[in-house]
């Protein structure tokens, strides 16, 4: 997996992030529960990233 791609799943957790505090603001859940979303597509894309790293090392 490249830098770019791992750069590319930090910001997209950090918006989902936004997200769900924008949403926590303006008590709109539907926005809160998109940034949740983000945040754990993201981390499943990065989870997938250390996997594949660790293939690689093998």
């Amino acid at each position: 997996m490249g830098l770019g791609d791992k750069i590319k799943h930090v910001a997209e957790k950090a918006s989902g992030k936004t997200k769900e505090a924008a949403g926590d603001a303006t008590d709109n859940d539907k926005l809160k529960a998109e940034g949740k979303g983000e945040q754990l597509k993201a981390e499943m894309k990065q989870a997938a990233d250390k996997v594949k790293d660790t293939f690689k090392k093998h």
